[in-house]
């Protein structure tokens, strides 16, 4: 191929369209957990995390529901992905593989947003969310209905030696996960004949960048477990979920819809999800009652 500005147009244009192609072809389920938060700057504080509204009934003056000091902060962070075509790869028209590469770039785009994403599920036994707790804590501050400080559990407080579980209620409008977007993934091009890549190391250069990052949302949408995945255990978060309650000892209404597991679990989330007898040939109580959904990430 000669190498002028009209082809490497045309063949950048074209390295776009296969990375623009892998980001359709990948499967993406983070959304199911996670809610975009659109981001103007470098930071953005969620000092709102610690009030969910309520209606109340209007007897004089209007009741403001002050947003609380949490201090709970959200930093953006930059990703990129680049790769370098040689020179002489285009002179030699050897460009075959290229194309696959930019589809793989754009399908590592969205893998990136599902590791982030489902990691912060099993790192939040130890991670910290808006009140200063691990967002799975068994010791979330809260207001009783007398106005007296208490705390209620979104996790059973078990430790190592099993794969982590989690009951999630993913039809909130915020979901346990914030995803932070300050700037989406956008294609670069280095791809000009006088671009100091070239004359340096004869490769022009293609790659993505983005802004963004991760944090919690309401513990109370999620629970978070390492005991093993049976029906008792399953039973216990489903009542501790739908026990919950907001300050003031206003119930919140939370129902348990999805049950995110690794692969390892798979088994066992099938059995308890998905087939109508136990192993004993009783009805299973509890078919169909979450939807399964087996995460990769979550190992």
């Amino acid at each position: 191929m000669i190498i002028n500005r009209g082809n490497l147009v045309t063949l950048g244009i074209g390295f776009k369209a296969a990375f623009e192609g892998g980001i359709t072809q990948a499967e993406a389920t983070s959304q199911r957990v996670s809610t975009t938060v659109p981001s103007e700057t470098g930071r953005e504080e969620y000092g709102w995390l610690g009030k969910i509204p309520n209606v109340r009934e209007w007897l004089g003056d209007r009741v403001v529901n002050n947003i609380s000091q949490s201090g709970y902060t959200i930093k953006n962070k930059d990703y990129e992905n680049t790769i370098g075509v040689p020179r002489n790869d285009i002179l030699d028209d050897n460009l075959g593989i290229y194309g696959t590469l930019f589809a793989e770039m754009g399908m590592a785009t969205v893998a990136h947003r599902e590791l982030l994403t489902w990691g912060m599920l099993p790192g939040g036994f130890n991670n910290l969310c808006f009140d200063g707790q691990p967002f799975f804590s068994q010791a979330h501050p809260a207001i009783d209905a007398n106005g007296n400080p208490t705390t209620y559990s979104n996790s059973d407080g078990a430790g190592g030696g099993h794969p982590n579980w989690f009951l999630i209620d993913d039809s909130r409008p915020l979901k346990p996960i914030i995803w932070q977007d300050r700037q989406p993934f956008d294609f670069v091009a280095k791809d000009r004949v006088d671009d100091e890549n070239v004359f340096l190391r004869k490769e022009f250069i293609y790659g993505v960048d983005a802004r963004h990052n991760v944090g919690y949302g309401f513990p109370q949408f999620a629970y978070g477990s390492t005991l093993d995945l049976t029906a008792a255990n399953y039973a216990a978060a489903r009542a501790s979920m739908m026990g919950l309650k907001a300050d003031y000892g206003r119930p919140i209404g939370v129902r348990p819809k999805l049950l995110a597991v690794g692969p390892t679990l798979e088994s066992a989330g099938r059995a308890l999800l998905e087939a109508q007898f136990n192993a004993a040939g009783a009805s299973n109580i509890w078919y169909k009652s979450a939807e399964l959904l087996v995460v990769d990430w979550l190992g």
